[in-house]
C-alpha cells in the first residue's frame, strides 16, 4: 500500500539546494524548473554539466544559482529541502545524514529507503496538475502513465477550470451547500 501523502509546494518561497551536477543534478533541476519555473534553487557541484548551463539559458527568469565547490555539511544551512544527486552513493548518504540533523526534508536520488520525499511524475494542463507517485517502485512507469494522461486530457481543460471557479464565486450559501451545488454541475463530467 502506498503511504505516502501527496503535497504541492510552493518552491519559490522555500529554498532548495541540489547537490550534484551530473546527469542526475540535471535531471532533477530540470523536473523541478519544469513545474515550478520561479523555484528557489542552488545547485551544490565541483563540476557542472554543460547541459545545466544551457537548460538555464533557455529559461530566462529562473531563480537558480550555482555554487561550483566540494560539498561540506554546513551548505545545507538556510535550506528546506535538499536533494542529494552525485554519482557517489557515500556523499549521498552523508548529505542525507547532514540533512536530517537539521530537519531538511532530503530527496537521495535512487535511493527511496533514504528519502524523506519523491520527485513523481507530474501532469501539467493550465492550472490542472496531477501528481503521479508508483511509491518510489517505478519511475518510469510513472513516467508513461503521465505520458498518456498528458495527451488523454484536452488541452483546454484550463478553460474549464477558470468557468467552475467562477461559478463557485458566484455560488451562496454554507460551505456544504456550495459543495452539493457543485457536485451537481460537475455530475455530467463523469457520466458516460
Amino acid at each position: 500500500m502506498n503511504t505516502l501523502y501527496p503535497i504541492f509546494l510552493k518552491l519559490h518561497e522555500l529554498n532548495t539546494i541540489i547537490i550534484g551536477g551530473g546527469e542526475v543534478g540535471f535531471e532533477k533541476l530540470s523536473f523541478m524548473l519544469a513545474s515550478s519555473p520561479q523555484a528557489n534553487i542552488t545547485l551544490l557541484a565541483q563540476e557542472v554539466k554543460p547541459a545545466i548551463y544551457q537548460l538555464l539559458n533557455q529559461q530566462t527568469h529562473h531563480h537558480v544559482t550555482i555554487v561550483q565547490k566540494l560539498f561540506q555539511p554546513f551548505d545545507l544551512h538556510g535550506f528546506n529541502l535538499a536533494v542529494a544527486a552525485t554519482n557517489n552513493p557515500q556523499l549521498n548518504a552523508q548529505i542525507c545524514a547532514a540533512a536530517k540533523q537539521l530537519n531538511i526534508l532530503v530527496n537521495v536520488a535512487d535511493t527511496p529507503h533514504l528519502c524523506d520525499f519523491y520527485l513523481g511524475s507530474i501532469v501539467n494542463k493550465g492550472n490542472l496538475k496531477i501528481a503521479i507517485s508508483t511509491n518510489g517502485l517505478s519511475p518510469t512507469f510513472a513516467k508513461r502513465l503521465r505520458q498518456v494522461l498528458q495527451e488523454a486530457l484536452p488541452d483546454d481543460l484550463d478553460q474549464l477550470l477558470h468557468n467552475l471557479h467562477t461559478v463557485r464565486n458566484r455560488l451562496q450559501g454554507n460551505f456544504t451547500h456550495k459543495v452539493q451545488q457543485l457536485n451537481q454541475l460537475t455530475q455530467t463530467l463523469v457520466e458516460q
